[in-house]
């Protein structure tokens, strides 16, 4: 069996953080073509892979700040607010501030290293220090210790991974196409009446929902109190 070697991050590739441009500034951001990541463009991102976020910045918005422009296949990791988003970059991008992403080297699979940190989130967010919110700082993330084989198991291990997340992506994405058709499906029927011309049909009447259906309230569970004397 080929023996798995202990290091750290930093072994496995180049940490890179990442900036803002100034937002006072809209030359930094308008008609920009250079996608920029920010922990809130994964908070809702649920494949492996990236391409952009909300916001693209300028040529000139990436040279006023120290964001760095990172390859294809870098493994975005965000470092606070919150700690442990994880994502694979499908093109460029750069990053906010709140990232410590790894630019994965020639001895490190990219998908290999993205499960890696999926395993390892956790250890790092209980390393993350701070009074406001936790975060992980750049010498942190660099030192965190792993166990990684060879490159050809590297790949193995990696291949087999991707494939069950192939899968869950795909019916991911039927999902939200029935879903979707569910819904224009319904749009059609019931809000715009277009198998019936346009118009509501006759015998059809608006009603209030407390006028078909009763409805309840919740109710939050009470904290126990003990008696005096217990």
């Amino acid at each position: 069996m080929e023996e798995w070697k202990e290091c750290t991050l930093s072994d496995l590739g180049t940490i890179v953080g990442g900036a803002t441009p100034s937002t006072k500034d809209s030359s930094n951001y308008e008609n920009g073509s250079i996608a920029w990541i920010t922990p809130k463009d994964l908070s809702t991102h649920t494949e492996r892979f990236i391409s952009h976020g909300e916001r693209n910045i300028t040529e000139k918005g990436l040279k006023s700040c120290s964001a760095q422009l990172m390859p294809q296949n870098s493994i975005l990791f965000t470092s606070r607010a919150p700690i442990g988003y994880i994502a694979i970059a499908k093109n460029e991008v750069c990053t906010n501030q709140g990232f410590k992403s790894i630019v994965p080297n020639k001895d490190t699979d990219f998908m290999f290293l993205y499960y890696l940190l999926r395993y390892n989130k956790d250890n790092i967010e209980n390393l993350g220090s701070g009074t406001t919110f936790k975060e992980v700082s750049g010498s942190t993330m660099r030192n965190v210790p792993v166990k990684v084989p060879p490159l050809p198991t590297q790949q193995k291990i990696a291949r087999i991974l991707s494939s069950l997340d192939d899968k869950i992506e795909l019916n991911n994405k039927i999902n939200t196409n029935l879903e979707q058709q569910a819904q224009a499906l319904f749009k059609n029927w019931f809000v715009d009446f277009e198998p019936f011309g346009g118009k509501m049909p006759e015998g059809w009447k608006v009603r209030k929902l407390s006028e078909i259906a009763d409805y309840l309230n919740g109710l939050a569970m009470q904290k126990f109190r003990p008696l005096e004397g217990e």
